[in-house]
């Protein structure tokens, strides 16, 4: 045994390959070929896309959850615990699970230096292998093409929505990020685009498989009345439903998407209304607008991109707060930090910069400073998060309210500190 303790196991891994990104599927194939790995029996649904994974995979999970389905569920980053990566029946997975296939990986792995997210695939598809799933849900970390998670053939693939994000690893504009999602897609199967504008490489991507692809407004409907909607799907139509417990209008889409992803998978994982309903009314997520009653409201969203922060501006709007709206900020350096800065900017009174501790963080002080560049009125800039909220927590008064965002970095070390602090 190498190590004994999965905090140790995680350490090894992260510098065990010279790159902490290293997209490609040779090294994780060649491995899951020598542990002798087979693909799951149950049905398979991969969710790629911009913003909208999480989210997705907490609806898919929770309705087939309703209805009596044993679902397994693999997403990424963590918020608090790595094992939320890997969830079972809603349970997360034991460190005694991961520890015990991290070393069936490393004993077979050769000279192949697995990066610390093929490891988290790897280890995830072992679990679930004896897992007796009805249902497996794959959340694709970046890309697609490239992706571990791809390294499952899916029945049934989900593209949220495209937009600009990881350019550097995907490409410089919405087709060419289009494209590398899209290579989740398999020949003669059912895949789905979940929002408005899709870019044309996905639809020919689609044609060259030829994979059956759903897009929303096209191939599907949604129509809202007040908080109840109604989805018109390919073959069936259901009226007046619940709003998703998730909060924003960019949910009635995800949910509209994985009504369709399910109704591909009728024949084989037949859901009834009330399974939806109830599937709707639970769905819970951490840091996607999540409200938390302290001292003050505390507002924790991992937004971290222009088109996340446009969502996020949108829900901040409504309903509007009697006080201001202070920001706890932190974002990597590699972002658009410019592009979310703006969008933002009329929604916020009061910026606090965070540092995040991350080899691809950048210095509070320079966020700080290019965030007043774009307009912000920044009060504070802090080392780290939790000197952030404590000045945060502070500064507001009775009626303010205090708005985390930025990464899922910020919000898992406000979450941490308000556990700790109180707020």
């Amino acid at each position: 045994m190498r190590f004994t303790t999965l905090t140790d196991w995680l350490a090894w891994q992260q510098t065990l390959h010279p790159n902490a990104i290293d997209l490609g599927l040779e090294r994780l194939n060649r491995t899951l070929q020598r542990l002798g790995w087979r693909r799951p029996a149950c049905p398979v649904i991969t969710v790629a896309g911009t913003n909208g994974k999480g989210s997705s995979v907490a609806l898919l999970n929770r309705i087939l959850g309703e209805a009596g389905y044993r679902v397994g569920t693999f997403t990424s980053p963590h918020l608090l615990r790595y094992n939320e990566r890997i969830m079972i029946a809603d349970r997360e997975v034991s460190d005694a699970s991961l520890i015990a296939a991290f070393e069936r990986i490393d004993a077979v792995r050769g000279a192949d230096t697995l990066t610390y997210f093929e490891f988290n695939a790897l280890a995830a598809l072992l679990v679930f292998e004896t897992a007796g799933l009805d249902a497996l849900v794959l959340e694709v970390g970046l890309g697609g093409r490239l992706d571990a998670a791809n390294a499952v053939d899916a029945d049934v693939a989900l593209i949220t929505s495209i937009d600009l994000d990881h350019c550097e690893w995907l490409g410089p504009d919405v087709e060419s990020i289009g494209r590398e999602k899209a290579g989740i897609f398999r020949a003669g199967q059912t895949a789905i685009f979940g929002s408005g504008a899709m870019p044309a490489s996905i639809q020919s991507v689609a044609d060259a498989l030829g994979t059956k692809l759903l897009c929303h407004g096209r191939d599907y409907q949604v129509r809202r009345s007040g908080t109840r909607w109604s989805w018109q799907g390919v073959h069936g139509r259901l009226d007046d439903l619940p709003a998703p417990a998730l909060v924003g209008d960019i949910q009635f889409d995800n949910a509209a998407a994985v009504l369709t992803v399910l109704e591909a998978l009728a024949e084989r994982l037949p859901v009834s209304r009330d399974a939806i309903e109830r599937g709707l009314r639970k769905v819970q997520i951490t840091g996607r607008f999540q409200r938390i009653r302290r001292d003050h409201e505390w507002i924790l969203d991992v937004a971290h991109n222009p088109a996340a922060a446009r969502v996020l501006a949108s829900q901040l709007a409504t309903p509007a707060t009697k006080g201001r709206t202070i920001a706890v900020c932190g974002i990597l350096g590699d972002k658009d930090i410019e592009g979310i800065c703006r969008t933002l900017t009329s929604s916020i009174d009061v910026w606090i910069a965070a540092g995040l501790g991350s080899e691809r963080s950048i210095r509070a002080a320079d966020l700080g400073e290019r965030l007043r560049q774009c307009g912000a009125n920044v009060f504070a800039t802090t080392d780290n998060v939790s000197q952030a909220c404590a000045t945060a927590a502070s500064l507001a008064a009775a009626a303010d309210r205090i708005v985390v965002f930025g990464s899922f970095l910020t919000v898992a070390a406000a979450l941490q500190w308000l556990e700790g602090e109180g707020g």
